[in-house]
């Protein structure tokens, strides 16, 4: 009888979630909430805080719906690497990164920063027609 190895399941070591609300207050108090809550774990954030930064405020400008918030989901899995779910009420809204941004262009760049600092992103669908985006930063650039 052979056996077969069961896929490798990566455990959170560590979890935090809140619940904002889709205002710039709620987009700045998730980004100080982030570099707390990662100083806490000691795990260097700055990387981190900037793909919050963009997350957030593409949640609070593109994904914003009168009356419903945003939460931020951070997750320090077993392996050292991080996750980064922000999870917005626009799921008919899905992020795109355009082919090419204006140098004076006001918007446009977030998607590119946060391709630019994780190692993995992506999008998914979350119940109530809502969307999750995610970013992962693995130990190697975690630990910038």
């Amino acid at each position: 009888m052979s056996q077969k190895s069961l896929p490798q399941v990566t455990v959170p070591r560590q979890h935090f979630t809140v619940q904002l609300s889709a205002t710039r207050r709620g987009a700045r108090l998730a980004r100080l909430l982030t570099e707390r809550q990662l100083d806490d774990w000691g795990v260097p954030f700055e990387d981190a805080v900037h793909v919050v930064a963009e997350l957030v405020s593409n949640a609070v400008l593109h994904g914003h719906v009168k009356g419903r918030d945003f939460r931020l989901a951070l997750w320090l899995l077993a392996d050292g690497t991080l996750r980064i779910e922000v999870t917005d009420a626009r799921g008919d809204r899905l992020p795109r990164i355009p082919d090419a941004v204006d140098s004076d262009a006001e918007s446009g760049r977030g998607l590119r920063i946060v391709a630019a600092y994780a190692d993995r992103w992506g999008i998914e669908e979350a119940p109530a027609n809502c969307k999750t985006v995610w970013a992962e930063l693995t130990p190697d650039r975690v630990h910038q």
